[in-house]
């Protein structure tokens, strides 16, 4: 998942255990009414906020997370977390009006186009095909395998 946004505030890294450590960042999201996100980079994805500036566009690769706690008095509660894993810049991205060339295939094998004439022939003629098909399945070649 991707969320897109400016840099509100980048957090300094909090040593949370000595083998565990933590930044939090806040993205306002471009939308009719902007969302505050709290994103959590651990451990080495600490140092992706390291360049970054307050009020730079940005997108953020992320993971949520969801754990179950039992509090002292006995009751199971739930939390969610949402953790970056990457951060990429406008600069990074590919330009807007770039379009992928579409992919075009052949027909499949056997089947015949015969054009569209108004009735719908063209679509009968392929369910036509594709009900012989069914109800007539190929024999496969018997083989000499062991198995």
């Amino acid at each position: 998942m991707e969320i897109s946004g400016n840099v509100k505030m980048i957090g300094a890294t909090q040593e949370v255990s000595p083998t565990f450590r933590k930044r939090e960042l806040v993205v306002t999201t471009d939308e009719q009414y902007p969302q505050y996100i709290l994103i959590e980079f651990h451990q080495d994805k600490c140092d992706l906020l390291n360049n970054l500036q307050i009020g730079s566009q940005i997108t953020v690769s992320i993971n949520l997370r969801g754990r179950s706690w039992i509090n002292p008095q006995g009751e199971e509660k739930y939390f969610n977390t949402i953790q970056g894993w990457r951060i990429s810049t406008p600069q990074q991205q590919p330009q807007q009006g770039y379009t992928q060339q579409p992919n075009y295939h052949q027909p499949q094998q056997g089947y015949t186009n015969t054009g569209y004439h108004g009735n719908g022939s063209a679509t009968q003629a392929y369910f036509n095909q594709q009900s012989h098909q069914q109800n007539y399945p190929q024999q496969q070649e018997e083989d000499n395998l062991p198995f």
